[in-house]
């Protein structure tokens, strides 16, 4: 028997044997009587009231019934002291059941199992949730093809965990002509939104395939810069009437728009 504090007094905390015996004597009820009205045998009662073992939930159910008890009178020492964290909900649908007979119970036992399979049953049937894919390009130029090799130029890679929702394709990107922003061999988002002056982008400039930041100036001159300005000689700008081809194949999806990469565009006055 163990002892808890209630209400600044220290009282006696019994366990549920230790009840179970109580009342058996209050209604002076031997161990081999109760075990007839439980269908049990009489080692099985006194275990019980040892603690040795506990009754299973059919055997229960019937001791409730033997006893007159209800199952708080014979657990009360051992939740004593725990929180009601039972809804106003749940205590009506308990004090319906107490009210139940021992054949009630059972059939509500019954209902709960069968509807515990069927839901379960149902969840397990549930289709997947269909998680979206993306090819991951191992370069900016398997990006611009229009119908890369499997498995040599991409592979698909699931839209979870750090992958934008937005994104449409990545990118592996090769050179650091634009570190620190993005490194060499860093993978890069991309989707198909216009991109805008200072947007970093995936570009087809006369052929080759390059990652870029972009900036168009007031005389409709085009550049595109590298980020990181020792490698300055990747700049590729595009005068008006210049006749080479420019094609934009996605903006990079980063968290902030980097600095721009040039420093000596000139606005019209």
């Amino acid at each position: 028997m163990s002892k808890a504090v209630e209400n600044g007094e220290e009282v006696a905390c019994v366990s549920f044997g230790e009840q179970m015996r109580r009342r058996r004597e209050e209604l002076g009820l031997t161990r081999q009587q109760l075990a007839q009205r439980l269908g049990v045998s009489v080692s099985a009662v006194g275990n019980y009231e040892t603690g040795v073992s506990a009754p299973k939930e059919e055997v229960l159910l019937r001791l409730f019934d033997a006893l007159e008890a209800e199952p708080n009178y014979l657990y009360r020492g051992s939740f004593r002291g725990a929180e009601d964290s039972h809804s106003d909900e749940e205590r009506r649908l308990l004090a319906k059941y107490r009210d139940l007979p021992l054949s009630g119970r059972q059939t509500v036992h019954t209902l709960v199992d069968a509807l515990t399979v069927m839901t379960g049953e149902l969840r397990a049937a549930a289709p997947a949730a269909e998680v979206r894919t993306i090819p991951l390009y191992t370069s900016p130029a398997a990006a611009g093809f229009a119908a890369p090799v499997f498995g040599e130029d991409y592979e698909l890679i699931p839209v979870t965990g750090d992958v934008p929702p937005g994104a449409e394709l990545a990118v592996r990107i090769q050179g650091d002509s634009m570190a620190p922003v993005i490194a060499d061999g860093a993978v890069v988002y991309v989707n198909h939104d216009p991109v805008q002056s200072g947007d970093v982008g995936i570009f087809c400039v006369d052929g080759d395939m390059l990652c870029k930041q972009y900036y168009r100036d007031g005389f409709g001159m085009v550049y595109l810069f590298s980020l990181n300005r020792k490698r300055s000689d990747m700049d590729v700008i595009f005068h008006r009437g210049s006749g080479r081809s420019l094609t934009c194949f996605g903006r990079v999806m980063l968290h902030a728009q980097p600095p721009p990469g040039g420093t000596y565009i000139k606005e019209p006055a």
